[in-house]
């Protein structure tokens, strides 16, 4: 009997050790498990707030959760805030008031009924961020649609498909919004192109540059978000930039700038120590304020087949002196460097424009007048005939990016991927078109020219009736 008990306390007390092992590993291990991370409605929103916010936990949580990590949340801005919209609204959102009627889902009843509308414009971003709205209404991003229907032959002529349009042209440009059988036309949505004209006739989408559902300052900042649409061989802003000193020394030293300083006070030499893109187009420094209008700071149109001041862009002259917009340049330009070294540079740029635009651009732009006027090339259609498309990439591929090379400082594209191809490309044209000016011939014109099959009327949310 004695022998079980003295037994029994054994095995009780190897018990207990064992449980006392057991919870001081699983002490131990506890502080190495990974625990969720929780976010808890603590603040006063609508009820009908809160029903988005815990439906879309559950039915979309990388929106959820990207909103959840941004400034919005912090200051308790919600899907309503943005999304909530009148019930005559057009581009209500009918299919959403299904959710209200689901019996699956806690929120799933009509008191939590709210119209809500897909599409968030820069007119809704306004109600807290006017100045912004305001500076962006009068800028180029803007108004980019109305721009490339007045200058571009792609649109003009019809010479490219309303399918290619919407996957490439429409992509970065924007669409203009339209309903179709009470939902959006998926010919125009999805888009967040920076001159998407909106149902509610503001133009443009705040979400180009600050993704959706974060709205963050650091990704605006960064080149990568310019790089969207700034890149390729008619206007490779990207590469240029990171061919340049300031790009290098952005990947040299990127990840170690201020990239989240509050709006209004990132400051060159502080929080970076050369500049982005909207560093030197966007960003106030000195005595030059920020600014959403991208038109602001420039003194030439380099984008333009003949390099003009922005007040003389014909399709959407500036509002501006570009004198003034010059020394606001500078002012930027002077944080980093001397005032000797800034105005040289803008001396140097001055040439290169003038030897482009005098040398390359006007002469050829005098021998496809004279071919159209002598009947040898026909201008019922662009790009058909072989100088219309040799004419349009000298100043559309290879001008822009001689000029734009010089304007950022990288010398490669400046000469090899600039004016070494506008050289090339001009000897090209002016042989081809003085052999049909010799020969009297006109030119061959490709009578099965692709895909030419698009819309060449104006969207009259544009231009009217």
């Amino acid at each position: 009997m004695k022998k079980r008990r003295r037994r029994n306390k054994v095995l009780g007390g190897i018990l207990l050790m064992g449980v006392a092992l057991a919870a001081a590993a699983l002490a131990q291990t506890a502080v190495n498990t990974p625990k969720s991370k929780e976010f808890r409605i603590e603040r006063s929103m609508p009820k009908e707030a809160v029903a988005c916010i815990e439906c879309h936990r559950k039915e979309s949580p990388g929106v959820f959760a990207d909103w959840a990590h941004s400034r919005h949340a912090s200051a308790n801005i919600t899907c309503l805030d943005c999304h909530q919209a009148e019930a005559f609204d057009p581009d209500v959102s009918q299919e959403h008031y299904k959710q209200y009627e689901r019996n699956d889902v806690p929120y799933g009843n009509k008191d939590y009924r709210v119209p809500v509308a897909a599409v968030v414009t820069p007119k809704d971003c306004s109600r807290c961020h006017p100045d912004e709205a305001k500076q962006y209404s009068r800028s180029k991003h803007a108004n980019t649609v109305e721009i490339i229907w007045k200058i571009d032959p792609w649109l003009q002529l019809g010479m490219n498909s309303n399918a290619e349009r919407e996957a490439g042209c429409f992509h970065c440009h924007g669409t203009v919004l339209r309903m179709k059988d009470g939902t959006l036309d998926p010919a125009t949505w999805p888009n967040v192109g920076v001159g998407r004209v909106n149902l509610d006739g503001s133009k443009g989408s705040c979400t180009s540059c600050h993704t959706r559902h974060r709205f963050s300052v650091m990704e605006a900042r960064k080149p990568e978000a310019c790089g969207q649409c700034h890149l390729g061989p008619d206007h490779p802003q990207i590469e240029i930039y990171m061919e340049s000193k300031h790009g290098d020394i952005y990947t040299a030293f990127g990840d170690q700038y201020n990239w989240n300083a509050a709006p209004g006070t990132w400051t060159p030499g502080v929080d970076y120590r050369a500049p982005t893109c909207a560093g030197c187009h966007m960003s106030g420094a000195g005595s030059v304020l920020t600014s959403h209008d991208v038109t602001e700071r420039l003194s030439w149109e380099t984008q333009a087949p003949l390099t003009v001041r922005p007040s003389e862009f014909a399709a959407f002259p500036a509002q501006t002196n570009w004198q003034v917009e010059r020394e606001k340049m500078q002012v930027i330009c002077m944080q980093c460097h001397g005032k000797t070294w800034v105005v040289d540079h803008y001396a140097k740029l001055d040439k290169v424009i003038q030897e482009y635009n005098e040398v390359y651009f006007k002469p050829a732009k005098a021998m496809l007048d004279e071919l159209y006027d002598k009947g040898l090339l026909d201008k019922t259609k662009f790009f058909d005939e072989r100088l219309e498309v040799e004419y349009y990439e000298l100043w559309h591929h290879e001008g822009r990016r001689a000029r734009m090379g010089a304007a950022m400082m990288a010398p490669d594209y400046a000469w090899w991927h600039g004016f070494y191809e506008c050289k090339k490309r001009y000897n090209n044209f002016m042989e081809e078109a003085r052999h049909l000016l010799q020969s009297n011939q006109k030119a061959y014109k490709a009578t099965d020219y692709p895909n030419a099959t698009g819309s060449t009327e104006r969207p009259k949310e544009v231009f009217g009736q």
